[in-house]
């Protein structure tokens, strides 16, 4: 049990390295956020790893790492929609300075 225990470990540090790699190297909006949601998924892959180890009948854990999960996609959806409107609002006040 302890082996497959450290391989998860293993697996959620590197996701988390990736991630820490990912959202501070790159200037671009959409990067970072994937930055940061491999460091919550790596978070997420570790919690779900301990929980298993210490308590193998309970089912809590995994369900808390669902709801955890869908509020990454909400918050991945909602940081799109404000990148989104941000450069379409740039875009809007850079054709009328042309225009004008």
């Amino acid at each position: 049990m302890t082996m497959i225990l450290i391989l998860a470990l293993v697996t959620g540090a590197i996701l988390f390295g990736i991630g820490v790699y990912g959202a501070l190297s790159q200037t671009n909006l959409v990067m970072i956020m994937m930055g940061v949601e491999l460091m919550l998924a790596g978070a997420m892959v570790n919690l779900v790893a301990f929980w298993r180890f210490l308590h193998p009948e309970a089912y809590s854990g995994q369900m808390f790492v669902l709801v955890v999960m869908t509020v990454m996609a909400l918050e991945m959806a909602v940081g799109f929609g404000v990148a989104i409107a941000r450069f379409r609002a740039k875009a809007q006040s850079r054709w009328k300075k042309r225009r004008t």
